[in-house]
């Protein structure tokens, strides 16, 4: 009898004991999980904190201010002669119609530095625009048009209330008299705010509110291009060697480990790579996409050939024993069977790995890509920037109106990151097959 109660009593502790371990390990489990979970958060506030901050410098950057301008195109200024000569018409003097044009506006403006602070709420390309008109339509000299030109940066940026109206006015970047003149023609229609087309057609510029991003996007379209042309066939040809046709000795072996490590090394490396030898050795022009491309090549083709092998490793076994019980031959089997199943998973690879090279900016600052370009490529062999090199540039200004082209600059350049991830997870739903 009393052995029986004890032995009771002992189930009893040992349920106990069993239901106390149970409450604790669920406890930790349910730590676990928050932490976890926190983690989550915390990393999707960060990354919410980023693109709010961005997106809250860089969206004015589409839309940009505009003066219009009543401007009488005097012929004793453009063409005294009237023969209508272009080199005439291109060396008028432009800066006086302006100047004109703003003291009409503006009778009681007087002195030159209050002339040269009233000419200053219009761009620097004011001058050059109305010649652009002359010299399209000779026609328009002795007549008065409304003409709209950019305002400068400070005004673009006090309209859209990034520089402050208040406080004393010598720690404004805007006189208070600018202020009033600029007031004045916002009441009177003059103003305007439009989607800014100049940022997405237009090269680099020293004056921020002619500063564009199209140089960037065609250097860099052009460095992608070289890249592309160069890695893929190269990284698909050495996964396929050294996947199928390769022997398995030391050699091998010893390829395979330097890839996984070449993987690895920092970008800066390919950087002075390509200074050393394309630059300094085969005098290879600088600052050219033909170079960035040639060494962001080098720097993808690790991140080519080890999803593509991956890719060939995920093929089951039984097709490639199939095809060669019918008599297929080792090519046969890699092309006909193989490469096209294993497809889905290097396009994906690539395309990573490309959208990891339209981000790099290191490499391309080693070989002179970091240089002010003006001018629109139109070759690979062209002096070049690309969107990551402008967006380090734009970085170096303290001038509002670069923060906030520059701020907008990156916003492009994260949809093109983005839209090249989407198209790889794309692709592999959409084609992937399973097993």
């Amino acid at each position: 009898m009393s052995s029986s109660v004890s032995s009771s009593a002992s189930a009893l502790l040992t349920r106990d004991a069993v239901a106390s371990r149970l409450k604790s390990r669920y406890r930790a489990e349910n730590r676990f999980r928050f932490a976890c979970a926190s983690a989550l958060v915390v990393g999707g506030l960060f990354l919410a904190v980023l693109f709010t901050s961005i997106i809250s410098q860089g969206y004015t950057a589409f839309t940009q201010h505009f003066v219009g301008l009543e401007v009488y195109f005097d012929p004793d200024v453009i063409d005294p002669a009237g023969n209508r000569d272009r080199e005439v018409l291109a060396s008028a003097n432009y800066n006086a119609i302006v100047r004109d044009s703003m003291k009409r506006q503006f009778p009681d403006v007087t002195g030159r530095t209050e002339t040269r602070k009233l000419t200053g709420l219009v761009s620097n390309s004011a001058p050059y625009e109305l010649q652009s008109l002359v010299e399209t339509n000779p026609a328009i000299i002795g007549t008065t048009e409304t003409v709209w030109v950019p305002a400068s940066d400070d005004i673009d940026m006090l309209l859209k209330g990034k520089i402050s109206r208040g406080g004393a006015e010598e720690t404004r970047r805007v006189s208070d008299n600018e202020i009033a003149w600029i007031d004045t023609l916002e009441k009177s229609g003059l103003v305007d705010r439009r989607f800014n087309k100049r940022f997405f057609t237009a090269g680099d510029s020293r004056e921020p509110e002619l500063a564009g991003i199209w140089g960037a996007v065609v250097g860099s379209a052009y460095t992608m291009l070289v890249c592309l042309a160069l890695s893929f066939p190269l990284g698909i040809a050495a996964a396929i060697y050294l996947e199928e046709f390769a022997p398995k000795n030391r050699l091998t072996d010893l390829i395979e480990v330097n890839i996984n490590n070449l993987a690895a090394v920092p970008s800066i490396v390919y950087g002075l790579l390509g200074l050393a030898v394309f630059l300094n050795f085969f005098t290879m022009p600088r600052s050219a996409p033909l170079v960035g491309g040639i060494v962001l090549s080098l720097m993808t083709l690790p991140r080519i050939i080890i999803p593509a092998r991956a890719a060939m490793q995920s093929i089951p076994p039984s097709i490639e024993e199939a095809a060669y019980g019918l008599g297929a031959s080792p090519m046969q089997v890699m092309f006909h069977h193989i490469l096209p199943l294993s497809l889905p998973g290097i396009l994906t690879g690539t395309i990573i790995g490309m959208a990891q090279a339209l981000g790099e900016t290191a490499p391309l600052l080693m070989i002179g890509m970091v240089a002010f370009i003006v001018d629109v490529p139109a070759s690979i062999f062209d002096p070049a920037t690309v969107l990551p090199v402008q967006v380090y540039l734009w970085a170096d200004s303290t001038e509002l109106a670069f923060v906030e082209k520059n701020s907008a600059a990156i916003m492009v350049l994260l949809a093109f990151l983005i839209v090249m991830n989407l198209a790889a997870v794309i692709i592999r739903r959409k084609t992937e097959r399973k097993w």
